[in-house]
Order: structure tokens, then sequence, then C-alpha cells
């Protein structure tokens, strides 16, 4: 045994629990670990800027991490097959493995990479490490993908079976030799400098972060998760969304965690997390099996759904996205986006909410700027939770079901601490005050007057709707 494999990093950004790493060392000597960022290959859904920014910081730490081991990364940039092809030349291996990624664009091209290399007499193994189930696994007795969550939980809390998380290696022989590859700021990943130093404040990321946040939730937060978690006011949620999708910890590394702390299976919380991580399951394998999700509505009819014009609507999608509505719940969460990356997850629903219903702006506008701002945009999850709230997807809130920005913050948000943290105009005032506040109120604390009224805007959101409910429901 003494050939060397590439071991092809993609976003599984790990050492521990990372099956083709693991598998790679089993069955061969050397491992050449490489990486190679190729955009173009995902387009229309390249990474955007907040992606871009924790990508970059995600390399520099497996960087780290394999030269502490005796190995190095490659890193190259282009065109993936090309650059592959290069590196088997130049290194001499004799096989390539990575683990599966699931984006329509991405399966394509790596189905395209997989025959190429085998007709190249090369050796290509895939293997399954960001998710508990293959997307085709999990499916009706008719073996038709299922389009309602709640089935889908149960299965797959049927068919889950403990799974031992792959060890980290202590050492890896290095296969590269002399081979050459890119300095980290020659891929050009990172966006403009104030804004990366605002994500720093927030965020580190990184194999070992992750680890202390899984570990620091697991040994108590989770507990609260159940309830806690619909609270934007307080730190309740667990805030591992980035690290799931960059592949710092795997979805089997969290359940096992969980079982360890003794919270899993009877932990009203801990069942809570699994169940979101169900939902991120239950989101990659409907776009599995609908590749045109994350642009066309999964219900037919909503194609013909009479949205209001670019040029009518322009000015509302700015206000949107810069946190000046004059919607104090909605303009938090916006804020909070811009300045960290990251948004509470009931807020999202509530700005999705607002700008397909209350503004009629269509929700592929608001998933592209979720796509560009957060750093735990992933395309199967971004897709499915604006499909969710527009009302047009799988498993979707019904159209008629509009979330009252007001309601909600009383409910969730009840003292605004969450709304006076990003909106410090507010400063004073409850939910009930923000939502008394009058004209001469907003103007005084320059905060910006209400884009629309919210009971005239929901009446011509079911308008709308009337127009299309009798049409297909479906593709």
């Amino acid at each position: 045994m003494t050939e060397s494999v590439l071991v092809w990093f993609r976003r599984d950004f790990r050492l521990a629990d990372n099956p083709a790493l693991d598998c790679a060392r089993q069955d061969f000597e050397r491992i050449v670990p490489v990486y190679i960022h190729d955009p173009d290959a995902e387009a229309p859904w390249s990474p955007g800027a907040a992606s871009r920014w924790w990508l970059h910081h995600a390399l520099d730490e497996l960087r780290q991490r394999l030269a502490d081991r005796g190995t190095r990364l490659i890193m190259r940039k282009g065109d993936a097959r090309k650059e592959l092809d290069r590196l088997l030349q130049e290194t001499g291996a004799s096989a390539v493995y990575w683990n599966r990624l699931y984006e329509p664009a991405i399966v394509a091209r790596d189905r395209e990479i997989k025959a190429h290399l085998n007709s190249e007499s090369v050796t290509a193994r895939s293997f399954r490490a960001a998710v508990l189930f293959e997307p085709w696994e999990l499916l009706k007795d008719d073996d038709s993908p299922y389009r309602v969550f709640t089935p889908f939980w149960k299965r797959m809390q049927r068919d889950w079976r403990a799974v031992q998380p792959c060890p980290e290696p202590r050492s890896l022989d290095d296969g590269s030799g002399d081979v050459g590859g890119l300095e980290l700021d020659q891929l050009e990943l990172l966006p403009g400098r104030d804004w990366g130093e605002r994500l720093a404040g927030y965020w580190t990321p990184g194999e070992l972060a992750a680890r202390r946040r899984l570990k620091a939730f697991a040994d108590g937060p989770v507990e609260r998760y159940d309830d806690a978690r619909n609270r934007p006011d307080r730190e309740g949620t667990s805030g591992l969304s980035p690290y799931l999708h960059f592949g710092h910890v795997s979805p089997a590394q969290v359940v096992n965690e969980l079982e360890a702390s003794g919270e899993l299976p009877d932990g009203k919380g801990a069942l809570s997390l699994v169940r979101e991580l169900a939902w991120r399951e239950f989101s990659a394998m409907l776009l599995h099996h609908a590749p045109r999700l994350s642009d066309h509505p999964l219900q037919q009819r909503f194609e013909e759904f009479p949205w209001r014009s670019e040029s009518d609507y322009d000015d509302d999608l700015d206000a949107w996205q810069r946190g000046c509505t004059g919607v104090p719940l909605v303009d938090a969460g916006m804020r909070e986006l811009w300045q960290t990356g990251w948004m509470h997850n009931r807020v999202r629903m509530v700005v999705a909410s607002y700008l397909t219903k209350n503004l009629l702006v269509p929700w592929q506008e608001g998933a592209r700027w979720f796509w560009d701002t957060l750093v735990d945009a992933d395309l199967a999850n971004n897709t499915q939770g604006w499909q969710w709230t527009a009302g047009c997807g799988a498993d979707a809130a019904p159209y008629f079901r509009i979330f009252n920005p007001e309601l909600q913050a009383d409910k969730f948000d009840p003292k605004g601490a969450y709304i006076r943290q990003w909106c410090p105009e507010l400063e004073g005032l409850d939910a009930r005050g923000l939502a008394r506040m009058d004209d001469d109120e907003r103007d005084r604390r320059g905060y910006p007057r209400m884009r629309v009224d919210l009971k005239e805007s929901r009446r011509r959101a079911l308008d709308a709707f009337d127009a299309i409910k009798n049409q297909g429901t479906s593709e």
C-alpha cells in the first residue's frame, strides 16, 4: 500500500467524522488534501459574500490543522475537473475521495467528474457526511418523496440508527511532495474589510469552535431549547447552523453529543434540536427531488401569482434590506442580519412574511438577499424556508397565514429587548408601546414611518391569492 489519494475537501472542513478522509487513510498510505475554489460550478448560486468570509477562515483553520498532522492543504482555483486532472498527474495519486454535496449544480458536476475519472482508470469514491440520511433514502411507500414534514420526521425517527463518528487522525502521511498551490489570499474570498471585521466580532469559524459551541450547548442550554428557541430576546438557540453548513461538525456528531450528555432520547429540548436537523434533511430531500426548487415554486399555481413589478417594489425592497420599513421587529431582524450575518429563526419567518405578503415582493428576492448576507446560507434550507413562508412550497404555511409582526413582537419580544438592541432609536418602548407609535413619535425619534398599513396590505395579499387558488397545486 504505497499509492497516494487526493482527498478533495469541499464543505466538510473537519478532521473528525470525515468519512472521505477516514476511508482514504484506510485504503492508501499517503494523503493529498486538496481544495479547489470553483464558484462557477455552483452558478447561479455561487457562495454569497458572508459565505465567502466564512469560507476564507474555515480554510485557514483547516490548513493549520492539517499542517499540525504532517501534511498540507493544496489550494487551487478554477474548473474542478481540470484541476483534479492536473493534481493527479503532479502527485501520481491514483484515486480521488470526497464527501457528497446535494445542490443540483454540484451533483451534476460531481457526476460528470466521477464518470471522467473512472474512464481514466482513476478510482473515484464519494461518501455521505453532511446528512443523517441520503436524500433518496427516506421515501413514502410508493417511492415518492414526502411533501409534508411530520410523516417524514416520523419515518426518520423510525429508521434512525446510532452511528459512531469516524475518529480524528493524529497524523497523516503527506503525499503532496513539492506540488504547488495558491496562498489563501489568492482565492480572493473576503468581502469588504468593514463587513468582515463586523462578522469576526460575532463568529469564530472552524472545527474547534464548533466543538466548543456544541459541547457548551449540550451541557445545559439544550434543556430549555424547546421554549427558548422562539425568543429572539434570549440566548436560546444553538448557533450551530453555519458550523453544520460548512461541515465543521456533522449532524451525527450533534446527535452523539446529545446522547453522551444524557439529553437523548428523553430530553424535550434535545429532541426539538434533532427535529431541526430533520427539517434540514427534509429540505435537502426536497431539493434533490425538485432541482428547480431554488428558483421556482413547488406549487405551480404560484408561477402565476400577481407579484408587484420590480419597478414598483424596488424602493420597498431596498428599505426592507436596510431595516427601514417602519415595522420594528422586521427592522430589528434585518439590521441583525447585516451586522452579524445571522438572524433568529422566528424573526426570519416574520421578515419573510412581511416581504412576500405585506409588500408583495417575490420570495426569490428575499432568498437572494439572505443568500448573500447569511453566514449559514444553505441552498436547501434557504429555499425551503422562503417557500414555506411564502406559502408556495412543500408543507407550506397556508398563504392566508400572514404573520402580524406587532403580535409576534408582543408574544416573543414582549419587553422590546430584541428590538431595542438593533433599533436603539426606539429605546424605552416595549412591544405594545412600539405598536402604538404614531408618525410624530417616529419623526421625533428619527425612526421611519411605516411603508404600508399592515391590515390593508394583508387584504391585498389575500386578494392576490384568490386570483390563483383554484389553479394546479404542485409540480
